[in-house]
């Protein structure tokens, strides 16, 4: 094993869940007087937190959307409760990891301990469970990376990053880290890999069947 650490994406990578926010997105912004498609959302927005979605819309709207937030999280969490679900293998693959991972995600602290305490996967992650809230920028800057590394005690250069969309993937080459793209969510159109791989994931894969492969190959690369 060439690593010391897999640090696991949330959205769209352990839990197949941008559809479902892409929806409480869509009926928000409607909310709020702004009407933007899915496939616009999904090109501008995937892997960069509530926040920074927030100011970006603001900017881009000149106004400000007080209550944003909130609203999102009463849309989002019964769309959550009633449709969420694991990505499939995700069970396995934690199960086999020669070792430790965690967890470093956009998403805030609760809506992850929601999310993923749905599908059964919060237990197995916690404490090891690291927000961009806890972080002065979120992805694409390495600062959560790096945060997430410094707290498992791993170097930077001993972490592999999984991540399912190009704000990630810079954050994890920012922070000297290695990425595989993870292009097997309900949300990632045909060519999603190769943008991955354009965008410098080291390799792209369309399942999690796929992970403990790449790592060995990856491990091969290494070791060459």
């Amino acid at each position: 094993m060439p690593f010391d650490l897999v640090i696991f994406d949330c959205d769209g990578v352990l839990i197949d869940s941008e559809m479902l926010s892409v929806e409480a997105d869509i009926a928000c912004l409607a909310e709020f007087g702004i009407v933007l498609p899915a496939d616009e959302i999904l090109e501008r927005y995937t892997g960069i937190s509530l926040a920074g979605m927030i100011a970006d819309l603001e900017t881009r709207h000149g106004r400000t959307l007080a209550g944003f937030a909130e609203r999102h999280r009463q849309l989002l969490r019964p769309l959550f409760e009633a449709g969420l679900r694991a990505i499939p293998g995700v069970p396995a693959v934690l199960g086999s990891l020669a070792c430790p991972s965690c967890v470093a995600s956009s998403s805030s602290p609760e809506r992850l301990r929601h999310a993923l305490s749905l599908v059964g996967l919060y237990d197995r992650f916690h404490p090891n469970v690291f927000s961009a809230s806890m972080v002065a920028r979120g992805k694409p800057a390495p600062d959560l990376f790096l945060h997430a590394a410094g707290r498992m005690g791993a170097a930077p250069a001993r972490c592999v990053v999984v991540e399912d969309s190009l704000a990630g993937i810079a954050a994890a080459q920012a922070a000297g880290m290695t990425a595989i793209g993870f292009a097997g969510g309900g949300h990632c159109l045909p060519g999603h890999a190769a943008r991955l791989r354009a965008g410098g994931a080291a390799l792209a894969i369309s399942g999690m069947t796929e992970l403990l492969p790449a790592l060995g190959c990856l491990g091969r690369q290494c070791n060459a």
